[in-house]
């Protein structure tokens, strides 16, 4: 259960960050639009990407075991610098989501914005895969675990999000709650990256 806590911390951890695709998962909720496909496709592709993290790293692992330690003070520099562009976001940001009147997009299009904004993403490949995948290593035997928690908690995050949208108008409405949820995630990133630099 350690395995699966810690999975799904991280994961839930690394997708608070507000980045285009999660504004588009909340402007969809937002518009009540496709928004089970939507986050079902979101979802679906982190899943993916967690698992391919994890099984290609444990296997390059055994054939590289001294790729452990590098991987490790790798993802804790990598989340220490994750948590000061938070920070960062945190002090200039004035981005304000707004709701606008349209008519309703067809289905096809917007998932192929949905996957786009996914796979398309670099950030996406440094953050689901080789960062979740690297961690994974510290779970031996319970990697599967891991990505269990870490795929659990972007199912969760995004249904949440893009179903819980209509009751975050108020919230959103004011740039102080897009500061206050970048601290958080900085702040999260930050007490990982002591915890892998601590064992």
């Amino acid at each position: 259960m350690n395995a699966a806590i810690s999975g799904f911390s991280l994961g839930l951890s690394l997708i608070l960050a507000i980045g285009a695709q999660n504004a588009f998962v909340l402007k969809q909720g937002l518009r009540r639009e496709h928004v089970f496909l939507v986050c079902l496709t979101c979802a679906a592709s982190d899943a993916i990407l967690i698992l391919l993290g994890v099984l290609g790293l444990s296997i390059l692992i055994e054939q590289a075991p001294w790729l452990i330690a590098v991987m490790r003070y790798g993802g804790a520099a990598f989340l220490i610098l994750y948590g000061i562009k938070s920070f960062i976001a945190a002090w200039k940001s004035s981005d304000v989501l707004l709701q606008s009147e349209h008519v309703k997009a067809a289905l096809l299009p917007t998932l192929l914005t949905c996957a786009a904004l996914t796979w398309l993403n670099p950030h996406v490949y440094l953050d689901t895969v080789l960062l979740i995948g690297s961690i994974s290593t510290q779970f031996p035997g319970e990697q599967a675990m891991f990505a269990g928690g870490a795929m659990l908690a972007s199912f969760v995050f995004f249904f949440s999000l893009g179903y819980a949208a209509a009751w975050l108008r108020p919230v959103f409405a004011r740039p102080m709650s897009w500061r206050v949820l970048e601290v958080v995630v900085g702040i999260t990133m930050w007490v990982i990256a002591y915890k892998l630099l601590s064992e």
